[in-house]
C-alpha cells in the first residue's frame, strides 16, 4: 500500500502536519535573514518543525509515525524552503534517514528505539555524512570488541546539532569492505571544525567532522560490503535511496525560488519609478517575465511531484527519472532567482532585502546534487541504451 493510497485514518497526521506549514515557515522566515547574516544554528526554527510534526513525517507506520512517502515530503520541503532553505535542508537530511529505516530497516531495532525516543522528547537531526568519491578515507579498524573511526568528513549538514550520524568508512581489513558506521554525535572522540563560511546556507552550519578513533559497536556497522559485490536488489535499494534524495533537496530549491517570487511579486506591486504613474506590475515586460517565472516553476513542480509519486508507487524506471527531474527543477530554481534579482535591480541585491539571500542559497544548494555534465551523461547513455543496437552503414 503507497502512503497516498493509505486509509484516511492513516492520513491524518500527514494531513495535519502539511496544514501546519504555511505557519511554520512564517516564523522561519521571521528569523532567517538573523542566522544568515551571523551564520548562527536556527535552533527555534528546528524547534518549530519539529513541533509541527514535520521533522518526523516519515517515521514509519509501524514506529508509530505518520508514514509519509516521497510526495508528501516534497510538498513539506518545498513549503520550508519557502521559509529558510538552511532549515529545510536539515530537515531534509533527517527525513531521508527515517524514509530509509521505514523502507529498508537501516538501523538496529534497538539502536532505532533510541532515536524515536530522543524524536519524543525533542529534535532529533539526523544526517548522512558525504562520502569521497570511490573508497571513503574515513577509516574504520576492528579492536576485537568495537570498530575505531578516524577520519575526517566535509560539508556536514547540521555538524554541531546532529544527534545521529551515518558515516561512510571503509575497513582496514585485507580485503576492504565498506558501509555506514552509526554513530552519536556526543561519543568521544568525535570534534566539530567550524569552518563552515560558505556563500549560502549559512545557517546549516555545514562544518567539518573530525573522528579520531570513534568508537561503534559492531551492531551499528551496517550494509558492509566488498566492493562492486552488491546484489540486483541493493542496487534498486540505492537507486530508490538516491530518488527520495534527488527530489527532496530539489524541492527545498523549488521551495526558495518561490520565495523569490513572492518577494518579486510584492516588489513590482509597490514599486513606481518617478517617470511613471503606475507600479511596475502594470507593465507588459515585467508580466511577461514573471509570467516565464511562474510557467517555470509550475512545471518544475508538476515534474517533482509526478515522479515522486511514481517512486511512491515503486513503478518501474521511476527511480532512473529522479535525476532528470532534479535536473529540471534546479535549473528552474535557479534561473526563476536569476531572473527575480535582474527584474528588480539594485534592491534585490541590498541586504535589506531577503532577495539575495534566496540568490545565494539557490547558487549553494548546488553542491547537494552531481554536476549537470554527470548527469547529462548518464541520460544520453540511458537513452542510447534505449535506442537499441546501432545499425551497420
Amino acid at each position: 500500500m503507497t502512503p497516498a493510497t493509505a486509509p484516511p485514518h492513516e492520513r491524518t497526521a500527514v494531513t495535519d502536519a502539511l496544514a501546519r506549514l504555511p505557519r511554520v515557515a512564517d516564523l522561519l522566515a521571521a528569523r532567517a535573514e538573523e542566522h544568515d547574516r551571523d551564520g548562527t544554528f536556527p535552533y527555534q526554527g528546528v524547534e518549530a518543525v519539529h513541533e509541527a510534526g514535520l521533522l518526523t513525517l516519515t517515521v514509519a507506520h509501524r514506529h508509530g509515525g505518520a508514514g509519509a512517502g516521497l510526495a508528501d515530503t516534497v510538498r513539506a520541503l518545498a513549503g520550508l524552503g519557502r521559509g529558510d532553505a538552511s532549515v529545510a535542508v536539515l530537515a531534509a537530511h533527517t527525513l531521508l534517514l527515517h524514509a530509509e529505516q521505514a523502507r529498508a530497516g537501516l538501523w538496529p531495532a534497538a539502536a532505532y528505539r533510541k532515536v524515536l525516543t530522543e524524536s519524543r522528547r525533542g529534535p532529533a537531526l539526523l544526517g548522512t555524512l558525504r562520502g569521497e568519491p570511490g573508497a571513503p578515507a574515513t577509516v574504520a579498524h576492528w579492536d576485537g570488541e568495537a570498530w575505531e573511526l578516524t577520519g575526517r568528513k566535509h560539508d556536514c549538514s547540521g555538524a554541531e546539532a546532529l544527534a545521529w550520524m551515518a558515516v561512510p568508512a571503509r575497513t582496514d581489513e585485507a580485503v576492504p569492505r565498506t558501509g555506514l558506521f552509526l554513530v552519536r554525535g556526543d561519543s568521544p572522540g568525535l570534534e566539530i571544525d567550524p569552518v563552515w563560511d560558505q556563500l549560502g546556507l549559512r545557517a546549516s552550519a555545514g562544518h567539518d567532522i573530525v573522528l579520531d578513533r570513534v568508537r561503534v559497536a559492531p551492531e551499528l556497522a551496517v550494509r558492509l560490503t566488498a566492493p562492486g559485490r552488491d546484489t540486483p536488489e541493493q542496487q534498486a535499494a540505492a537507486g530508490t535511496t538516491r530518488a527520495w534524495h534527488d527530489l527532496a533537496l530539489s524541492a527545498v530549491h523549488l521551495g526558495t525560488a518561490r520565495a523569490a517570487q513572492d518577494w518579486l511579486v510584492r516588489f513590482l506591486r509597490q514599486r513606481t519609478p518617478a517617470n511613471l504613474t503606475e507600479p511596475l506590475a502594470t507593465l507588459p515586460r515585467y508580466r511577461s517575465a514573471l509570467g516565464e517565472i511562474e510557467a517555470a516553476l509550475i512545471g518544475a513542480e508538476e515534474v517533482l511531484g509526478a515522479v515522486a509519486a511514481a517512486v511512491d508507487r515503486g513503478e518501474p524506471g521511476a527511480a532512473a527519472r529522479s535525476a532528470a527531474a532534479q535536473l529540471l527543477a534546479g535549473r528552474a530554481a535557479t534561473t526563476a532567482v536569476q531572473q527575480a534579482v535582474a527584474l528588480s535591480g539594485s534592491p534585490g541585491l541590498s541586504r535589506r532585502h531577503p532577495l539575495e539571500r534566496y540568490l545565494r542559497d539557490v547558487l549553494s544548494s548546488r553542491a547537494h546534487f552531481p554536476p549537470d555534465d554527470t548527469v547529462l551523461d548518464a541520460l544520453a547513455g540511458a537513452a542510447l541504451e534505449r535506442g537499441g543496437p546501432r545499425r551497420a552503414g
